[in-house]
Parts: C-alpha cells; structure tokens; sequence
C-alpha cells in the first residue's frame, strides 16, 4: 500500500465554539481540543503541510465578524502557528469552496487530508464530501472534531447522538473515521487508516436491524 501524502486540515478551531453560541458539547471541546493540538504536534514531527481555516463574516455580523472575540482562533491554535502553515478563511461551510486550498494541497503534492476542528454537523462533513470530487482521501478524527445540540421545526438532537451518527455516516462512504491514537499509530508508520464502505455498511445494518 503507497504511503499517504497526508496534509492536516485544522477546521475553524475558533472561540465561537467556546465561548459563544455555538459552544461545542460532544465530545467535551477541551477533550477535543487536547486531541487537535496532539494532532498538530504530530503533524510538526512529521512535516506534514498544514492549512489553519477561520469562518469569517462582515463586520457587524452575531458570529465570526471578521476581528471579533468570536472570529479569533483559539490562543493554543494561534501560539503553534508557523510561517509554513496555510492561512485560510471562508465564508462557506466546505474549506474548498471560494478558497485556494485545493490548488495549495495539489501543489504540495497531497493526495490525503485530515480533518480535525468544528463543526461535524457544518464544516467537518462539507468537507469531507467536496473532498470527493477533488479526488482526495479524506481521514477525520472522532476524538479531535466536535458537534452542538441541535433543535429546529424538524425536531431535535443532542450533540453527541449528532455526532456518532455522523461519524457513523462519514466512515460508511466518506471518510476513514479514527481516533486520534489510532491516526497517530497511522502517521508514524506510514500506513493509511481503514474505511468501510457503503455496500458493507448496509450489510453489516441489514444484519443489526433486520431487513
């Protein structure tokens, strides 16, 4: 099996998700956030490319105005920050989209991305998904990522049903979902990390449910 050319995506690890309305609660952001800075520091051993991504609106706007408390990353986020680490903002929930980032991986050479940061059920999957149609492998932690209780017209769900369902989802098509550990074992020797697919996941579902 060729060895990945892995680049880390850290997705909007930013103090909206601590602090504001959008407070991440499954898993536990400081859990989460413990796991994306091991991440980042494993990355730094490994010279993998890096690419830092803040959500930004206009001025003025509830969340993420661009210069706000809310927009800021988090100070451990900001204080590993290297010159070599690709800064990006967005103003859509995939990193792909009104971004350079796909031509900036294509041009390190990268054919495999992790995602880490927030949200699973906003950023974490819209990427994921865009990633498909650029051709790239696309690995995201359980343990390093993070959702919010959600309830609308449609009904409710709390963050951490929200979250192993999505993982659930993400790794049957997606993504190859692992925890940190697991990726970290992964990096250092060499290896790609496993994925279901669609057709075995539906099996194995068929055999938990019933037909």
């Amino acid at each position: 099996m060729t060895t990945p050319r892995r680049a880390l995506i850290i997705v909007d690890v930013q103090q909206e998700y601590f602090d504001g309305i959008l407070q991440i609660q499954f898993p536990p952001r400081e859990e989460s956030l413990a796991n994306i800075l091991q991440v980042i520091d494993s990355a730094e051993q490994h010279h993998l490319p890096v690419v830092v991504v803040q959500h930004q609106f206009p001025d003025g706007a509830p969340i993420f105005a661009e210069g706000s408390p809310s927009w800021q990353l988090h100070p451990e986020i900001e204080k590993r920050a290297t010159e070599s680490w690709k800064r990006v903002t967005k103003s859509y929930a995939s990193v792909f989209a009104g971004t350079q980032v796909a031509s900036w991986l294509a041009d390190q050479g990268v054919d495999s991305i992790t995602i880490v940061g927030y949200m699973t059920n906003n950023c974490d999957i819209a990427t994921a998904a865009a990633a498909e149609e650029l051709g790239l492998t696309v690995e995201i932690l359980s343990d390093a990522t993070g959702a919010i209780h959600l309830a609308n017209d449609q009904g409710k769900v709390d963050a951490r049903q929200l979250h192993e369902t999505l993982m659930t989802l993400l790794h049957s098509n997606f993504a190859a979902v692992a925890t940190t550990e697991a990726w970290t074992n992964a990096l250092d020797n060499g290896v790609a990390l496993a994925k279901s697919d669609l057709g075995t996941s539906a099996t194995n579902g068929r055999a938990a449910f019933g037909a």
